[in-house]
């Protein structure tokens, strides 16, 4: 008798340990969706790295870049060449992605695609863009609007043999943009033309390079209070004309 009263009182304890946990998790989960706003709210950060005066500025924006670029690779940043590219397709809904940065020419910016994905049928349609870098460590960031166009097709085909094998295999078996059913279908198509095309590797006729011929740039640099320093350069009759904004 007693072993059975003992049992039930295991169990009753037991069922109210669990039932009162589950009920404080029902809570908290109504409670999730108010308790991350308040955490969001509550992020933010006092910038305080550095300034920006018009007299240390450069009067070519595009050699003002390189100096915070060189900055931003011999810095802590974990990708100084990624840069937001943002496109507009034809029904003006602006899509953004992430590419890297292949080089700085006096003529502009240049990345590398595939030729048949969207950014590229969304360049054909408008091919004005925008460029945006930020250098959390450095806490700066660089805004740039300008024309894209493709590169010629010996400088996209020596670069592309700058590639490692496999970024080169990849090239090939990605068709980019499209429904594919799963990762397999990639796996199965980097296997096909590794061994179609053993240690000479074609460039695809479907990937090359865009340069971005820059009309505006936007220094950014976070300063204390929200009140950042924000420098434009604009390119009017051919010639960079630099103002200051509020932030």
């Amino acid at each position: 008798m007693r072993s059975n009263l003992f049992r039930q009182l295991v169990w009753m304890a037991f069922y109210t340990f669990w039932a009162s946990e589950i009920s404080i998790l029902v809570i908290n989960q109504r409670k999730l969706p108010f308790l991350l706003q308040m955490m969001l709210r509550d992020i933010r950060k006092n910038y305080q790295h550095g300034i920006l005066n018009e007299r240390d500025m450069a009067g070519n924006p595009l050699e003002q870049f390189n100096k915070w670029l060189r900055e931003a690779i011999d810095g802590d940043e974990l990708e100084p060449t990624a840069m937001s590219l943002s496109t507009v397709d034809q029904h003006g809904q602006p899509h953004s992605r992430m590419v890297l940065l292949k080089e700085v020419t006096n003529e502009g910016l240049v990345f590398y695609t595939n030729y048949a994905g969207h950014k590229a049928a969304q360049i054909a349609e408008n091919n004005h863009v925008a460029l945006l870098f930020f250098w959390q460590s450095l806490e700066r960031e660089v805004r740039i609007e300008g024309v894209a166009r493709k590169v010629d097709e010996a400088i996209s085909t020596q670069y592309f043999h700058s590639r490692p094998t496999e970024s080169q295999l990849g090239a090939w078996a990605s068709p980019q943009s499209q429904i594919i059913t799963s990762h397999d279908v990639l796996d199965v198509q980097f296997r096909y033309y590794k061994e179609k095309f053993g240690d000479t590797i074609p460039k695809p006729p479907h990937w090359g390079g865009y340069i971005v011929s820059p009309v505006t740039f936007e220094f950014w640099q976070g300063r204390p209070n929200r009140l950042h320093d924000r420098l434009l350069y604009e390119l009017i009759e051919n010639k960079w004309i630099m103002s200051r904004l509020a932030p």
